[in-house]
């Protein structure tokens, strides 16, 4: 484990604060040059890459949480965030997360590692000397993590970074449908039935799809759609192959895990023990911090987003360029 040096804003201690203050009160990052590129993969379907920053620079991928986007707080702060440091980011929407319902029947899931594998295979075919890293954020973050622990040593990434994991899926979705948490799986659900909505109106629905008042619960939805969708046999079924606690061991990739105790979407007993986690794995526990929150600063028209200074700070150090001879 490794000791943090962030610090709560004192105006900020809750951990529902720490988590809707981005969110809600963040200004909007302007002036970043963002070009899409569409990508096609390997099973006829697509997803769309939004890429900053120059030519022949490292690569530094970034992985959304449960329906963000290129919109989401963190996305465009973590971009400018790389691009300052003299790097290429690339945002990786999943599929049908970019504005465009994807082609086929399918959607994305927390145990999804084909797609990040597939553009990093892309990526390292056309620039085979470029150092590349990643950076997953809560369903990103286990999405990450469990294809680091698939891939072992084949893994080609530089190094990484796993930012409020949900390391076993059954127990987030319990927790989230316990107090004022129950205000975040409301707002999921309202934005994953939507998109359930915009997905069907276009193609029949491979599966019947349950009324809004019908899932209650990311459970239910989970039970309902993710399960059946993807091709397990039920919730619980998925939470137990897609969780990502149960590849910690074999992750072989400098690995930085960022956690707070006081993240609404977990409980303490989800945070892996440090017996779990291979040799190249840090976790770094803070107190408080809330879910993707981590805000700082000496007042709210001073916030400062200390995910976006650490990350780069971890990073630095394996995306070094070899020299051209």
């Amino acid at each position: 484990m490794n000791h943090s040096d962030f610090k709560a804003a004192w105006w900020l201690r809750s951990p529902h604060l720490q988590t809707l203050w981005p969110t809600l009160c963040r200004r909007p990052i302007k002036n970043l040059v963002i070009t899409r590129e569409r990508f096609e993969l390997p099973d006829g379907d697509f997803i769309d890459l939004d890429w900053v920053g120059n030519n022949n620079r490292p690569i530094v991928i970034l992985l959304h949480g449960l329906e963000g986007s290129i919109h989401s707080s963190y996305a465009k702060g973590m971009l400018n965030a790389i691009q300052n440091q003299g790097w290429r980011g690339v945002f990786m929407h999943f599929r049908c997360c970019s504005g465009e319902p994807n082609r086929l029947s399918r959607l994305y899931h927390s145990g999804e590692t084909e797609d990040i594998a597939a553009v990093v295979h892309a990526i390292t075919q056309r620039e085979p000397e470029t150092p590349l890293a990643a950076i997953g954020f809560s369903l990103g973050a286990n999405v990450l993590l469990k294809w680091l622990g698939e891939t072992n040593q084949q893994n080609p990434l530089k190094a990484a970074i796993a930012v409020s994991t949900p390391f076993e899926l059954g127990k987030l979705v319990n927790r989230v449908n316990q107090g004022f948490s129950r205000v975040y799986q409301r707002y999921l659900l309202k934005k994953l039935h939507k998109k359930i909505q915009f997905k069907f109106q276009t193609q029949p629905a491979p599966i019947p799809i349950p009324p809004h008042s019908g899932m209650r619960t990311l459970r239910d939805f989970d039970e309902h759609i993710t399960a059946p969708l993807h091709g397990f046999r039920n919730a619980e079924d998925y939470y137990t192959t897609s969780s990502s606690r149960q590849y910690l061991g074999n992750i072989a990739v400098p690995t930085l895990l960022l956690q707070s105790k006081d993240d609404p979407f977990m409980t303490e007993d989800l945070l892996p023990d440090p017996s779990e986690l291979s040799a190249q794995v840090i976790l770094e526990l803070m107190e408080k911090g809330g879910h993707l929150g981590f805000v700082s600063g000496p007042a709210p028209w001073r916030a400062q987003y200390w995910l976006e200074n650490r990350a780069p700070r971890f990073l630095r150090s394996y995306l070094q360029q070899p020299e051209k001879r």
